[in-house]
């Protein structure tokens, strides 16, 4: 009788288990499984959306990988954008969380003030507000012109040379996601180590180098790995700001999979664009991972 009440009651304990999975099963199938395979399997076809998908192999690999400059100028942006952008925000961000650990009256403001641009920076608001603030008639040329710095008006969206410079800024300045992780990191780092190397006669800068990056590691090592991966998808501030131009100089790989799959069309090509995207994205991810026994220092392997 007490091992009948006991299987009803993990009977039910299961099926209650399942009740509550339910809701995330089935977003996980409808949401990322099927839309994973369908997009593997139009990716090895012909389709424009209004018709039905022609399989045609690895055609849409071929022409990608030999016949398509704009994918080799898409992703040679697309690298620029992120080696420059992903290591200035990732020192920025760093730099203002050091800042931050500073006991002062309002601490507290400041860290949500200056977390504000992380919530609203791709947004599409803050998109066109960019393309103002840098266009020919924006705040910048005002600010400049009146320091004496520039003599005419200079569109900087405009420009090939400038163009990238003004996503990049606005990438930096992203900075709110990451300075949080690090100030979480640098508050978990015992102030004993500080005070034995103040002791020790080591200066702020040899502490910064000896002490705070050593124990940052492994949190560096997440940041650069996340923004990397959002680098490689930022889509909002290319096509709101510049629609991939002037000549293609701000043409992301994300904006032109985009392009090619909801302006042209193409939606086989597009999805093939995107798995390549996903295949560079893992292979860059894994010799971050394989580098990082080299250089990121976790306290548990010490003892």
């Amino acid at each position: 009788m007490i091992k009948k009440n006991k299987g009803k009651v993990k009977d039910i304990d299961n099926k209650m288990g399942y009740l509550f999975i339910a809701p995330w099963l089935i977003g996980f199938i409808v949401f990322t499984l099927v839309p994973f395979v369908a997009s593997f399997f139009l990716s090895l076809s012909q389709y424009d959306i209004v018709s039905s998908p022609v399989w045609i192999g690895l055609d849409n690999y071929k022409n990608i990988l030999f016949n398509d400059p704009r994918f080799i100028k898409s992703l040679a942006v697309t690298f620029k954008f992120v080696l420059i952008s992903v290591p200035a925000r990732l020192a920025f961000a760093l730099f203002i969380a050091m800042l931050l650990t500073q006991k002062r009256k309002g601490i507290g403001f400041y860290r949500t003030v200056l977390y504000i641009p992380s919530i609203i920076g791709g947004s599409v608001a803050v998109a066109v507000m960019w393309r103002q603030l840098f266009g020919r008639e924006g705040a910048l040329n005002d600010i400049l012109m009146s320091l004496g710095l520039m003599e005419e008006p200079f569109s900087w969206i405009a420009s090939p040379n400038t163009a990238l410079g003004t996503l990049i800024i606005l990438a930096v300045w992203q900075f709110g996601s990451p300075m949080l992780i690090f100030l979480a990191g640098l508050k978990q780092i015992p102030k004993t180590l500080y005070e034995a190397a103040a002791i020790d006669g080591a200066n702020s800068f040899r502490r910064f180098f000896h002490i705070s990056i050593p124990a940052l590691t492994p949190v560096i090592f997440f940041n650069f790995i996340m923004q990397t991966i959002n680098g490689f998808m930022t889509f909002t501030q290319s096509y709101i700001i510049t629609d991939g131009g002037p000549f293609d100089s701000t043409l992301l790989y994300a904006l032109y999979l985009f392009q090619q799959a909801f302006s042209y069309f193409s939606m086989g090509y597009g999805s093939a664009l995107a798995w390549i995207l996903l295949i560079i994205i893992a292979i860059l991810t894994s010799l971050v991972f394989k580098s990082s026994s080299y250089w990121v220092f976790y306290e548990s392997k010490e003892d």
